[in-house]
């Protein structure tokens, strides 16, 4: 079995368990302290994420450290309305409101490190 885990790097990573449970419904399973801070991770539905502060090497910094995202990560979600407002109670930064997109209900949203989401609801 193949798994694709992505591995977020946040400036602080226990206010990011509290804002990505609070905004977008994560639950953590796990936090560990590392020599260059912490290492999580959480689940929505049967999926993971990982993140890290990644202190030891200047090159794995967030978005809004780094002034760029090189990637973002998409999520199936089953009410993306729901969901959408949820983000939205949570101070969440929407860039785009959910829209259709032929494959999907879509709304995007930059986490509290500015991390491009996409989280769509299939047709």
């Amino acid at each position: 079995m193949a798994e694709i885990i992505p591995y977020l790097f946040y400036r602080d990573v226990p206010a990011a368990l509290d804002w990505l449970g609070r905004a977008f419904g994560f639950r953590e399973v796990m936090r560990h302290p590392t020599p260059s801070g912490m290492h999580a991770e959480m689940v929505f539905g049967g999926a993971r994420i990982m993140m890290g502060q990644g202190a030891a090497d200047a090159r794995l910094r967030p978005p809004l450290v780094t002034g760029t995202a090189s990637q973002g990560v998409f999520v199936y979600t089953d009410d993306v309305a729901a969901h959408c407002a949820q983000a939205k109670a949570a101070g969440a930064e929407i860039e785009q409101d959910p829209a259709d997109h032929g494959y999907g209900l879509t709304y995007t949203v930059r986490d509290l490190d500015g991390h491009p989401w996409f989280f769509t609801q299939s047709p």
